[in-house]
């Protein structure tokens, strides 16, 4: 069996930036001609200009939190995509509800190259658990399996017996689905006697896989292996057996951003997940997927040689309110950049005798006629009354958060 799905895992970092790169302007000039969003937030962007990083992150951040209110204002795909809705394949509505389109070609989601590094192979069987209503997970999974040249059991979610009966009767290799259900339809086979031991391999997500999960399943002899993805962009990042981290697919551009902003961060340095996608239906520029992960340094074991990044660690979108006021991070980071000597600043708010109270750390070097400027700045931002502590220069976790809701109501 071959290891990897194709070459463009194996090429050099070098030769894969080039070809991103290379993409990069004719896929703005498209998405600027045929997207009416972009249209709009693009127009006087030189697509030919935009072929490096710097020049991407000079663009904005489109964020999935704010996909809902673009959708209300064009339905139904908020002028993001730039194919018709009636030469799409499928249109689908996630919680939100957020809609989400999927266009005509092969493996339109990109989950082939997930699956195979999970081990599934042309003609096995995938018993898939993911919902084949509403939400596209199900499809993700199907499209995938179409392309490796396996057939599908759609399962679909619940009847966990009957889940049971489908594999002991048609003798599945692999299971696709969250981590939680595989536990469940495990549990149950051992209640009925059932034997399930075809099940050699599983691909999850949807949820955390937590240690104590991947213990279980391997006592059982089947390897799990995570996938991360959305409902906006398909894959973004997949396990290997090399058990390193989440390496990106092929076909995207990885940023990770100060929460709040559009500010590419150091390698290491946990941020939100920004990525450009290479889909020519839904052309998504700098789309801000919410989710906290930094990057992992240098190439995986398993000799794929494409950026890894830590997996999911959290929501970026901190947003707590305060006074019956809401605080984003976005107003964090506008007083960061009022402030040049602020190297990095984390928002925590405390309730020390039952009243709110919010108490800015700042990273650098501070005095009181800086610590008054920055007071000013979070009232004027904030509407709120903050305070201001200097701390050391590294002492705030690397964790992505800017607010930290630290309050007890215990």
């Amino acid at each position: 069996m071959a290891s990897h799905f194709d070459h463009l895992e194996t090429r050099s970092a070098e030769a894969r930036e080039a070809d991103l790169m290379a993409r990069l302007p004719a896929h703005v000039a498209r998405a600027q001609s045929q997207s009416p969003h972009y249209a709009e937030t693009l127009a006087g962007i030189d697509a030919a200009m935009v072929n490096s990083r710097a020049a991407l992150a000079r663009l904005p951040v489109v964020r999935k939190h704010q996909l809902l209110a673009l959708q209300k204002r064009r339905p139904p795909l908020g002028g993001l995509a730039a194919t018709p809705v009636s030469e799409l394949a499928h249109v689908f509505a996630s919680p939100g509800p957020i809609a989400d389109p999927e266009g005509r070609g092969e493996d339109w989601w990109r989950f082939a190259r997930a699956m195979h590094a999970a081990g599934i192979r042309a003609g096995d069987l995938v018993h898939n658990t993911f919902s084949y209503h509403f939400t596209p997970a199900g499809f993700m999974v199907d499209g995938g399996a179409r392309r490796l040249g396996c057939p599908v059991f759609p399962a679909g979610v619940g009847q966990t017996e009957m889940q049971v009966q489908a594999i002991e009767t048609f003798r599945p290799a692999a299971y696709v689905g969250t981590p939680s259900f595989l536990k469940i339809i495990l549990e149950k086979a051992d209640e009925l006697g059932a034997d399930v031991s075809s099940l050699r391999t599983a691909m999850v997500s949807g949820e955390a896989l937590f240690p104590a999960q991947r213990q279980f399943f391997a006592g059982r002899g089947l390897a799990v292996f995570q996938v991360y993805a959305s409902a906006d962009l398909g894959l973004i990042a997949y396990e290997t057996d090399a058990r390193e981290g989440m390496v990106l697919d092929e076909a995207l551009i990885l940023e990770i951003v100060r929460p709040g902003t559009g500010d590419p961060v150091a390698d290491g340095e946990v941020g939100e997940v920004v990525i450009t996608s290479f889909n020519a239906d839904y052309p998504l520029i700098r789309f801000g997927t919410g989710d906290l992960s930094a990057i992992l340094p240098g190439p995986s074991g398993c000799g794929r040689t494409n950026v890894r990044i830590k997996g999911w660690m959290g929501r970026a979108d901190q947003t707590t309110k305060v006074k019956g006021m809401f605080v984003h991070p976005e107003q964090v980071a506008a007083v960061i950049e009022r402030h040049p000597r602020i190297v990095r600043a984390r928002l925590v708010v405390t309730n020390p005798d039952g009243n709110d109270l919010m108490t800015m750390h700042c990273e650098g070097e501070g005095d009181a006629m800086l610590e008054g400027a920055i007071a000013e700045s979070i009232r004027d931002i904030t509407k709120l009354r903050g305070e201001v502590s200097f701390v050391a220069p590294g002492s705030l976790a690397n964790d992505g958060k800017v607010i930290e809701d630290a309050r007890k109501y215990d």
